[in-house]
C-alpha cells in the first residue's frame, strides 16, 4: 500500500443522521450531489456505519474484478438474506462458488433458447390483452403492464405448467417481505423484524408465504420423480432439481453424474428460486417499464425501432411474432434496450462491503466499510457518454466508440465472479418481449408530469409510465 495513501474524502453532514436521511429519500440525488462536491470517491457517515461511493469505471473494476476477494457483499445484501436466504444473490465463499456451479446450466444459450417460447407466448397474450381493452384510448401504466408481464414470464420460465395463480401470490409475498428492506440497513435490524411492529409483522407473513409456496412446489416435484414421472419440464426449477455438484467446475452429464456429486437441499432450492424470481421479475420490467418511456418521448427512436422490426418480422398480414433465432438480426432492439439501460439502470447501486484493508483511487479502504459502485453515476458521467442525459440507441452501433469507452463505463449486470447470471436470460426475454409488443403498437406519454426515478430494490419510475398505446395496424398475431 502506499505510504501517502490516506482516506477518502468525507462528506459532512449538518446533524448527524442527515445522509441517512437523504440517501433514503433519494439515492439518486444523493449520490449525484456526493460526486459533484467531492470526486470519484467519497466517504459518508450514514446509518451508523461508514461508506464510500465510488464513480469511476476503474475503481468500480477494483471492487467487482480486480480486488473482489477484499469485499463481501455489501449491508444491503444482509436485509436481503433474511428471506432470499443463503441464494446467489446473498451466499458467499465456497456455498456462492457451488451453488453457481450447479445453476450455471440452467442458464447456458440453449437452454434460454428455449425459455425463448414461453416469453414469446407471454409477449403475444398481452397483445391480445390490449386489443380487448373497452376503451383503447385509454392510458395505461406501461411499467405496471411490464411488471405483470414479466411476472407472469418469470412464473411459468421457473415454475411451468405448476405455477398457475402462484406467482401472483409469490409476488405479493414477495413485496410484503421486501418493505423491510431499509432494516437492512440499520443497526440490529434482523433483531427489529422480531418485533410486534407493522413493517416486521408484514415480514414474517409474507416470508411465511413464501416458504409454504415453493416448498410445496418442491414436494410436488419430488414426489412425482418418485413415482417416475419425467423430471425435465423445461424450466428452471426442473434444472435446479436435476442439479449434481463434485466439486469441480466442470458441468455436464459427465460430471452430474460423477461419484458422490451432490444436489441442492429442499432449503438450497427455496433460496434459490426465491433469488431468481426476484431478479428476474424486478429488474426486466424495470428495464422494460423505462424503455417505453423512452420510447413514448423520443418518436424519431421508436420509427427506427418499427422500422427495424418491420424488416425482420415482417408488417400487417405477413407479420409473426419473432422467435430466438431473430434476436442477432434485431441490433436495434437491442440497441434501444442497452441505451435505456444506461439511463435508467434497475441496478443503480450494487454495495460491497470491506473485509481487507486496501486502497481505491489512491484512497484507504477500511474493514467494514461500505463501498458503493454505482452504475447511475457511471452511466451519466459526461467523460464516458458525451451528450449523457440524451436518449441515442445509435451509440450501441458504433464499435469504434464502445472500445475506446473504460469496461465498467457501463456495468447493468455488475461484473467478476458475480456477474448476474442471468444475464442472457435478461438480454433475450427485453430484446423478445419488446420486438412482439413494438411491432404492433406505438405508444405516446399520457398528459402530465413525466416520472421521476425512485432507488428502491430496483429503479422504478415513481407515479408508473402512462401511455396511450395505439395499433399500428389492425392485423393480430396468428
Amino acid at each position: 500500500m502506499p505510504a501517502a495513501a490516506r482516506r477518502p474524502p468525507l462528506a459532512r453532514a449538518a446533524w448527524p443522521i442527515a445522509w441517512g436521511v437523504s440517501l433514503a429519500r433519494d439515492p439518486l440525488g444523493t449520490v449525484q450531489a456526493l460526486h459533484a462536491a467531492y470526486g470519484d470517491v467519497v466517504r459518508m457517515r450514514a446509518l451508523g456505519r461508514t461508506f464510500v461511493v465510488v464513480a469511476h469505471p476503474d475503481a468500480a473494476r477494483e471492487v467487482l474484478v480486480t480486488q473482489q476477494k477484499r469485499f463481501a457483499r455489501g449491508y444491503a445484501h444482509l436485509g436481503l438474506k433474511l428471506f432470499l436466504g443463503e441464494g446467489l444473490l446473498t451466499s458467499e465463499g465456497e456455498l456462492h462458488r457451488r451453488h453457481r456451479r450447479m445453476a450455471q446450466p440452467a442458464f447456458h444459450r440453449e437452454r434460454v433458447a428455449g425459455y425463448a417460447r414461453a416469453m414469446v407466448a407471454a409477449a403475444v397474450a398481452w397483445d391480445a390483452r390490449w386489443r380487448a381493452r373497452a376503451d383503447p384510448a385509454a392510458p395505461l401504466d406501461v411499467a405496471a403492464e411490464m411488471l405483470a408481464l414479466t411476472l407472469g414470464i418469470a412464473g411459468e420460465t421457473l415454475f411451468g405448467a405448476d405455477v398457475g395463480d402462484r406467482a401472483a401470490e409469490v409476488a405479493e409475498a414477495l413485496g410484503d417481505a421486501l418493505r423491510a428492506a431499509p432494516l437492512a440497513f440499520v443497526p440490529f435490524g434482523g433483531w427489529a423484524l422480531r418485533l410486534p411492529i407493522p413493517i416486521a409483522r408484514r415480514f414474517r407473513r409474507g416470508r411465511a408465504r413464501l416458504d409454504r409456496i415453493v416448498y410445496g412446489m418442491i414436494a410436488e416435484r419430488r414426489a412425482a420423480a418418485a413415482r417416475g414421472e419425467p423430471t425435465d419440464r423445461g424450466d428452471l426449477l426442473s434444472m435446479l432439481l436435476a442439479a449434481r455438484d463434485d466439486g469441480t467446475d466442470a458441468s455436464g452429464p459427465a460430471a452430474d453424474a460423477a461419484a458422490g456429486a451432490a444436489a441442492l437441499s429442499d432449503a438450497e432450492l427455496r433460496d434459490e428460486v426465491m433469488t431468481i424470481f426476484l431478479a428476474g421479475h424486478e429488474t426486466t420490467a424495470s428495464a422494460l417499464g423505462w424503455t417505453w418511456y423512452l420510447l413514448g418521448t423520443n418518436p424519431d427512436v421508436e420509427a427506427r425501432l418499427h422500422a427495424e422490426l418491420d424488416a425482420v418480422l415482417g408488417s400487417g398480414a405477413g407479420r409473426r411474432a419473432p422467435t430466438a433465432d431473430d434476436v442477432p438480426a434485431l441490433s436495434y432492439t437491442r440497441a434501444v434496450i442497452a441505451e435505456s439501460m444506461r439511463l435508467f439502470p434497475p441496478a443503480y447501486a450494487i454495495g460491497r462491503r470491506c473485509v481487507e484493508r486496501t486502497t481505491l483511487g489512491g484512497y484507504v479502504i477500511e474493514p467494514g466499510w461500505g463501498v458503493v459502485a454505482s452504475p447511475w453515476l457511471a452511466h451519466h458521467d459526461p467523460r464516458w457518454w458525451p451528450d449523457p442525459e440524451r436518449f441515442a440507441p445509435e451509440r450501441w452501433l458504433d464499435a469504434e466508440a464502445a472500445a475506446a469507452r473504460p469496461r465498467f463505463a457501463y456495468f447493468p449486470f455488475g461484473g467478476g465472479s458475480r456477474i448476474c447470471i442471468g444475464e442472457q436470460f435478461a438480454w433475450t426475454e427485453t430484446t423478445l418481449v419488446l420486438a412482439t409488443l413494438a411491432s404492433r403498437w406505438s405508444v405516446r406519454l399520457a398528459p402530465g408530469p413525466a416520472p421521476r426515478p425512485r432507488g428502491a430494490v430496483t429503479l422504478r419510475p415513481v407515479g408508473g409510465v402512462r401511455a396511450i398505446v395505439t395499433e399500428r395496424d389492425p392485423v393480430p398475431f396468428d
